[in-house]
């Protein structure tokens, strides 16, 4: 199952306005920027560079981020919109770290509905 593309930031200009008007939250693997947006869900957008590795490792990084994200998503508190940019480590991780690591970045950025939690 895939992150719907309501869901999804797609513009560039999206990526740059929460890169830059945004709140980081950094973790070895991930680095999570955060900002408020009138839209009533939450919006997620996924960032590989190179420094990740050539396109093979990006794009798996990039599918560890969907599907940690995939089941974290109803769990977190709508109007934001949020850019995750992985690093370079991120690539060698299994699924289990990802999720440990993106739920530590929510927690941390006040994202996850205490009620919904554990």
């Amino acid at each position: 199952m895939q992150v719907k593309r309501r869901f999804r930031l797609t513009r560039s200009s999206d990526f740059q306005r929460v890169r830059r008007s945004g709140k980081s939250y950094a973790h070895p693997l991930i680095v999570l920027f955060v900002l408020a947006s009138d839209a009533p869900g939450v919006r997620v957008g996924l960032a590989a560079g190179r420094t990740v590795g050539n396109a093979v490792r990006r794009n798996r990084a990039k599918h560890l981020l969907r599907a940690a994200m995939q089941e974290l998503l109803p769990k977190i508190l709508p109007g934001n919109d949020l850019l995750l940019i992985a690093r370079q480590p991120l690539a060698s991780a299994s699924l289990t770290l990802t999720q440990e690591a993106l739920f530590t970045l929510l927690r941390r950025a006040r994202l996850i509905s205490p009620t919904q939690d554990g």
